[in-house]
């Protein structure tokens, strides 16, 4: 069962970035795959549904325990780097985001970014898409306000704060489960909108599940009335 909804209007929707603003995650599952596969092995969705949302040095330690990679933290990241750089020139959004960004700039609502992306892979991300300007902050998971990462509500704490928006006044917009514990940590609403491949049970304390963005407007729209 969700925790009990915050009191109040809501002001501020808080989106995460990879899955929820930009469509990455295929590119991510490419660049490991990319990784791995020189070793022989195969990067299963078992795995990457364990790593939506952590950070990139817990990701990697994950998948070279898993895989039993003969690598460190630091070199599986240094092979990684140059096919994530290479296919996040041409990073896609997810459909109909943009759309729905522009359409809540322009009705006056405070967005913001909350990622656990650090900020120069964030700007890489970000480059291609205009639209990114239109948010009113951007909160990476090296700000320096930022003490721990989700499931912790650091990030989404200091993006509200950045806003001047109180906590109990936003709407977090999350596709993984440690986004979802880490906006309700924080004392927001919190919507899920994941994977299609990831079954409701991983987002039973949200308040709310969405599974496309045309119903994700929909009740950010019910939500912001």
């Amino acid at each position: 069962m969700p925790l009990a909804t915050p009191d109040g209007p809501v002001r501020a929707v808080l989106f995460d970035l990879d899955g929820v603003l930009l469509d990455t995650e295929p590119l991510y599952t490419d660049a490991t795959q990319r990784v791995v596969g020189e070793f022989g092995k195969r990067f299963e969705w078992s795995l990457k549904r364990e790593l939506i949302g952590t950070s990139e040095e817990n990701g990697a330690r994950m998948v070279i325990e898993a895989l039993e990679l003969p690598l460190t933290i630091h070199d599986y990241l240094a092979r990684r780097k140059p096919f994530l750089d290479e296919l996040f020139e041409r990073c896609p959004a997810m459909p109909g985001m943009e759309a729905l960004v522009m359409e809540l700039s322009a009705r006056g609502v405070a967005i913001a970014v909350a990622t656990s992306s650090a900020k120069p892979l964030y700007t890489v991300k970000s480059a291609p898409h205009d639209w990114f300007g239109l948010f009113g902050a951007v909160v990476c998971g090296d700000d320096p306000s930022v003490r721990a990462l989700k499931p912790a509500p650091d990030i989404f704490l200091t993006a509200a704060a950045k806003l001047d928006i109180p906590p109990a006044a936003c709407v977090v917009v999350e596709d993984s489960p440690a986004g979802v514990l880490a906006g309700l940590s924080a004392g927001m609403r919190v919507i899920a909108a994941p994977d299609p491949a990831v079954a409701d049970e991983y987002f039973s304390g949200a308040h709310h599940i969405v599974r496309s963005n045309a119903a994700l407007r929909v009740l950010l729209l019910e939500l912001l009335a």
